[in-house]
């Protein structure tokens, strides 16, 4: 990793792993462990805030310049020339998320079992920043996290269909970012810096159906830019057949600051309405929601929605 990029990283409180991953503590954690307010994930699937850990194998390698992107693109390469050891990089994540969360062991507000558990993840998210599919011993990763009994969830922008189709094994939930209704919107709000990356992310979708895990399409609802076409989602997504949509609404946060404005970050009503919309749409139906995350669940059987329990 560049030494420059290393160093603003670090400033932003990322704890760099080997030469391409890093880690980052989620805003949900500490909420957890401060206040016991959880995050979505928890809501929706029963994933514990306290003890996921946010990472990528991948943290400056990515194939979108995407405006609503929170992460640092100054330095953004699209592949990888070296990649570290699966294991390494696991037990690398595991002693940042140690070491960052060790501020919270003295604040009365936390208590030490909870701190404890937070110490200990369970569940890995694989979504930090970057396109984690580009690590091209990415199932070799997620083996890692089940033989430690932990749950993964990988975010993918849908533009690496070869990757998915050698995944072995795959995530335990599988997201797949559709930001644009047709490739016009695509484009111009997720700049891709591949020429067929449209096209990618379709086959992506078309090979959703057949791939045997958890599967869901994540719509990241920017104002202004790509609200409003909810029947072109909703054909994208008979194609992919998911087992849930999340709608989730943008955050003027970190760098998209640079590039949106605050007025681009749609109201939870917004979303609502979008989702409400959708759901009319493909016949799935509004499972649940949590305003503070800007984010609506749509699914076809709710008793699915928490791990262990489907």
């Amino acid at each position: 990793m560049d030494e420059r990029l290393s160093r603003i990283l670090e400033k932003q409180h990322y704890h760099i792993v080997g030469s391409h991953s890093g880690v980052k503590l989620c805003h949900w954690l500490g909420e957890k462990l401060l206040r016991g307010r959880s995050c979505y994930k928890e809501t929706f699937y029963g994933i514990r805030s306290h003890r996921c850990l946010q990472m990528s194998p991948a943290v400056n390698n990515c194939t979108q310049s995407c405006l609503f992107c929170w992460r640092y693109q100054g330095l953004s390469e699209t592949g990888l020339d070296v990649e570290d050891d699966p294991e390494s990089i696991l037990e690398g994540a595991i002693e940042g998320q140690r070491r960052l969360v060790t501020g919270y062991k003295g604040d009365p507000r936390t208590t030490p079992e909870m701190w404890a558990e937070a110490s200990e993840p369970n569940m890995v998210a694989i979504s930090l920043a970057g396109e984690p599919t580009l690590y091209g011993q990415l199932g070799g990763f997620i083996d890692a996290c089940n033989k430690r009994g932990m749950t993964t969830f990988l975010v993918t922008n849908g533009t690496e269909p070869e990757a998915l189709e050698r995944l072995d094994p795959l995530p335990t939930q599988l997201y797949v970012t559709l930001a644009a209704p047709n490739e016009e919107v695509y484009r111009r709000l997720c700049v891709p810096l591949v020429k067929d990356g449209w096209q990618r992310l379709i086959r992506t979708l078309e090979l959703l159906p057949d791939l045997n895990t958890r599967t869901v399409i994540r719509h990241t609802l920017v104002d202004g830019w790509n609200i409003g076409w909810e029947k072109e989602y909703a054909r994208l997504i008979e194609t992919a057949d998911p087992m849930f949509v999340e709608p989730k609404g943008y955050v003027f946060v970190g760098y998209s600051r640079e590039r949106m404005r605050n007025s681009n970050m749609p109201a939870q009503e917004t979303v609502r309405a979008f989702s409400d919309n959708l759901a009319k749409e493909t016949g799935y139906e509004v499972l649940a929601e949590q305003g503070s995350s800007r984010v609506v669940l749509l699914g076809k059987d709710k008793r699915a929605m928490r791990i262990g329990d489907d």
